[in-house]
């Protein structure tokens, strides 16, 4: 009787990270340059890896890859979250939370199978370099990207299906600053039994795959490392891995944070900052990381740099 009473809610309220105008002011300084860092930064690696005939190669493939889809996911959360900073109202209609449950877990998929290609690369690169040229080939890199949008695609669909299941029959208060599927199952006030599955089997199938083959890559990978016989050799082959590693630590480290601690259920205190982490801060990480800690992008960047400083004289 209570669902048949039930209205469904036409928005959510977000609780956002705090009421004081002034923090307020500071954090919406703070994500909007971190924000800008983020555009120009991703946009960066993709205009200089299509620039630089000497990145055309299926690791920078991937990587102009993954500097899309973070581009992708940071503005999906981030303009949204600095117009309720500087608003009374934190709100977002039941379609917008619809649209940014389906684009964020679409590219949050996506990313783990990029991360996952490019630790497939760097296996092959490293344990196989023989035949590095004939196994990552066009054709398997086109494959293996397109694979992962499908992928997430496949998720993105997923976890959309599973909240036009639940109904929200009140005034519903998210305690976050976006829309995520896990504190919305908890808040809905219909039969959660197939949201929960469709989020088991999608972190199940999807989140536990790509990581069982980055594992199994950096297994093979260091194995083959300590057979090298001199420290220059090691140093050499280890340092193609370390912005890869860096990325993936950041990334998974604060994704597990955020949707494996039993206790506050991702949305509380200390949680919602390694939301921020995982959310806001990773996608600006990764090209920064990339190309401070790359040989071949600093490079590049130079050589783009001067040829355009010859243009302009």
């Amino acid at each position: 009787m209570a669902q048949s009473n039930c209205t469904q809610a036409t928005e959510f309220s977000l609780v956002g990270f705090t009421e004081e105008p002034v923090t307020q002011v500071y954090l919406f300084l703070l994500f909007l340059l971190t924000y800008l860092v983020t555009i120009g930064g991703n946009l960066g690696i993709i205009i200089l890896i299509r620039a630089s005939p000497k990145l055309h190669s299926p690791m920078y493939h991937f990587l102009g890859n993954l500097a899309f889809v973070d581009l992708c996911c940071s503005t999906i959360i981030t303009p949204k979250m600095l117009v309720d900073l500087m608003s009374e109202k934190k709100s977002i209609s039941y379609g917008g939370c619809v649209a940014q449950v389906f684009l964020f877990d679409t590219f949050a998929i996506t990313e783990c199978f990029l991360l996952a290609a490019m630790a497939y690369d760097r296996y092959v690169a490293i344990c196989h370099p023989l035949l590095y040229p004939l196994v990552v080939s066009p054709k398997c890199c086109f494959q293996l990207v397109t694979g992962s949008y499908l992928v997430g695609l496949t998720n993105g669909m997923g976890q959309t299906i599973s909240m036009s299941t639940l109904s929200f029959c009140r005034s519903i208060v998210i305690d976050l600053f976006f829309c995520d599927i896990s504190p919305l199952i908890s808040l809905s006030t219909s039969d959660t039994t197939l949201s929960h599955i469709i989020l088991t089997t999608a972190a199940s199938l999807f989140g536990v795959s790509s990581i069982l083959v980055i594992l199994l890559s950096y297994v093979a990978i260091i194995a083959t490392i300590l057979s090298i016989n001199s420290a220059e050799g090691k140093h050499k082959a280890f340092s193609t891995c370390t912005s890869h590693l860096t990325t993936v630590s950041i990334f998974y480290g604060a994704s597990f944070f955020t949707y494996l601690n039993p206790i506050s259920n991702s949305s509380r205190g200390a949680d919602k900052w390694a939301v921020v982490l995982y959310t806001v801060m990773t996608p600006m990480l990764n090209p920064l990381i990339y190309s401070l800690r790359n040989r071949e992008v600093k490079e590049a960047l130079r050589r783009l740099l001067k040829r355009k400083h010859f243009k302009m004289w």
